[in-house]
């Protein structure tokens, strides 16, 4: 049985190292392209129109890289799970409501390659100081603004800022990480997330044929697990904010072979493009701590998962083993950013994770949380000593 096991994490140690060269090469290869597209325009190689007419194209194939919503199954019942009677008029104004959604998105793929063209070619000049320009793209479907918030502060790592301003300096952050965001998370955990990820798969209770939604899913780890789990008659949606993100995500997983996978860019606050009930079981990892407001976000868990479903959050939490805690933190401000900036060239996105899961509520304020938005039975685990744990809450 040992031999057995050595021998399959053997499989997987090599398949890793397998996945993350080719990533590294995928990477480079894009980088060069980009510079030497970028040479040839500062050298007036490529006459502007015909740049205008490249970034063009690849901003109408870009808008078909993700799924339309209207486009996912519905989903069935599963075990005590039950499904309420569709109204034809909100049936209607939801997808309205969709087609609103993709229509914003697509302008926002317009916007940033727009915005990308014109500091290409000199035509405008653009500040690239992150405490004032973001990726349009990124900054979809945001709750917050002058009009809704006003003045109202919130923190951005141990910064405070605008409320209106956290999500697109949150979606800059990860932009910048998104190549090499699955390299940084082996280096900086040691490997040890992996761990983490199969403990809360464990916990998830996934079977076949169910429907999962995987917020903030990134690079796809938990829903490449969750797609072989469900099977054929299951279906699993991959959903995150950044599209930077979702595209190294999607790009994985159809290596991959998961062919029951969408690929949908919403926002955790309110997961807009959902219909009510429409997810067995709905997973957040690692991505809660970055959402502006946390408690709409756990609503619109609860309003998406059908009744009985559950939810599952991974996330950093605090250490409960004090001397662990005060190793973690000068391990977590001197080392990550150090890392950060050897192997993504970011110093400042990683001081700013850092900083994030300090400011991230504890075990039992969490817990509190999920209780306040409906769910029952809310438990957690802690795992390595606190520094992650896992909730878990279910809908009633």
């Amino acid at each position: 049985m040992t031999d057995t096991a050595n021998n399959n994490n053997a499989h997987l140690d090599q398949q890793t190292t397998s996945n993350g060269h080719l990533q590294d090469k995928l990477v480079k290869d894009s980088i060069a392209h980009s510079q030497n597209i970028s040479a040839q325009v500062r050298q007036n190689q490529i006459p502007n129109t015909v740049v205008s007419e490249k970034l063009t194209k690849d901003s109408s194939n870009r808008t078909n890289d993700f799924t339309q919503v209207q486009d996912l199954p519905t989903g069935t019942p599963q075990g005590q799970q039950t499904t309420m009677p569709v109204n034809n008029t909100s049936h209607n104004t939801a997808n309205s409501t969709n087609n609103t959604v993709d229509s914003n998105v697509n302008n926002n793929i317009n916007n940033g390659i727009s915005n990308s063209l014109h500091n290409a070619t000199g035509q405008a000049t653009i500040q690239t100081k992150k405490t004032t320009l973001f990726n349009q793209r990124d900054d979809i479907n945001n709750p917050h603004t002058p009009d809704t918030d006003g003045n109202e502060e919130t923190h951005f790592g141990y910064k405070t800022v605008n409320k209106a301003e956290k999500q697109a300096r949150v979606a800059d952050v990860f932009t910048s990480v998104a190549k090499k965001y699955d390299i940084m998370n082996d280096l900086m955990s040691f490997g040890i997330h992996r761990l983490w990820k199969r403990y809360a798969i464990s916990l998830s209770g996934v079977r076949s044929g169910q429907h999962v939604l995987d917020i903030a899913g990134g690079t796809g780890d938990l829903a490449k697990v969750f797609s072989r789990e469900v099977g054929r008659n299951g279906h699993v949606v991959l959903s995150d904010i950044n599209a930077a993100m979702l595209e190294v995500g999607r790009e994985r997983l159809i290596n991959a072979g998961c062919n029951n996978v969408d690929f949908v860019l919403a926002n955790a606050e309110t997961l807009a493009p959902f219909d009510d009930e429409s997810f067995d079981l709905v997973t957040i990892s690692f991505g809660l701590r970055n959402v502006t407001d946390k408690d709409a976000a756990l609503k619109a868990m609860y309003r998406v998962l059908k009744p009985g479903g559950r939810l599952l959050i991974l996330e950093f939490s605090k250490p409960v083993f004090e001397p662990l805690s005060k190793a973690y933190d000068l391990y977590s401000f001197t080392a990550l950013p150090i890392m950060g900036k050897l192997i993504a060239n970011d110093a400042e996105s990683y001081q700013y994770l850092a900083e994030s899961i300090r400011m991230h509520p504890d075990q039992q304020t969490l817990k509190q949380m999920m209780q306040q938005a409906g769910f029952e039975n809310c438990d957690y685990h802690n795992l390595t000593a606190g520094i992650v744990a896992v909730h878990r809450g279910f809908k009633a």
